[in-house]
């Protein structure tokens, strides 16, 4: 009976994914939203479950994007990590980060880029952006290192077409970021690291040799 119990839980919880990472890459949903919306779609507001993880959903977003974007998807997640290369290199006094969608390469048609940056005062990162003209909105993230941490400022502007979100942290939690655990993927790269991965993708790209001129 307690196995049966444990199997309709897991059941549950890739059900829950699956339907979360529907809504993720269809409308551009958050993971909390989305897997919220489709704990109710699925549940009803009655009954109380323990929701899937966010590496769970990421798995089904993969799965989705392989089985339903295969065409599209790579070049879309190549085109947003060469713009989020352009606007690390130009908020480089910043220490910006790439992390979310973007980084793991689960981003789809309605992802935005996602950056954490390093600095003194957020107020640096403010008028930095309101010098060059670039028009900010104001919000808060949770803070990488957990509940037990306040949020912290996010700004989110234009850039070419697409959304940055910037998460602004104090330079101190500048050599948290950069800890990863042995063998776990990376959950923020600098712009080094995300030039190699540009640099990987071209290296991999099959070239095609162009017919002489007869």
């Amino acid at each position: 009976m307690m196995a049966n119990h444990f199997d309709d839980e897991s059941q549950l919880r890739a059900s829950i994914a699956a339907a979360a990472a529907r809504m993720i890459a269809q409308d551009g949903a958050d993971y909390s939203s989305a897997k919220r919306k489709a704990a109710r779609q699925i549940l009803g507001s009655s009954r109380p479950c323990t929701l899937p993880d966010n590496a769970q959903i990421e798995q089904e977003v993969r799965l989705y994007q392989a089985l339903f974007h295969s065409d599209t998807q790579p070049a879309r997640l190549l085109h947003l990590r060469r713009l989020a290369l352009q606007a690390m290199q130009a908020l480089a006094q910043f220490h910006p980060m790439l992390t979310g969608a973007v980084l793991n390469g689960s981003a789809g048609a309605h992802c935005d880029i996602h950056l954490q940056l390093f600095a003194d005062s957020a107020k640096d990162v403010e008028l930095f952006l309101l010098d060059k003209n670039i028009p900010l909105e104001l919000s808060e993230t949770p803070h990488f290192k957990g509940l037990r941490h306040a949020a912290v400022e996010t700004v989110s502007f234009p850039w070419q077409q697409e959304t940055v979100h910037a998460a602004l942290y104090q330079t101190d939690d500048l050599r948290g970021a950069l800890k990863t655990k042995a063998g776990a993927a990376a959950l923020r790269i600098d712009s080094a690291a995300l030039q190699a991965l540009l640099n990987d993708h071209t290296d991999n790209t099959p070239h095609t040799e162009s017919t002489p001129p007869a």
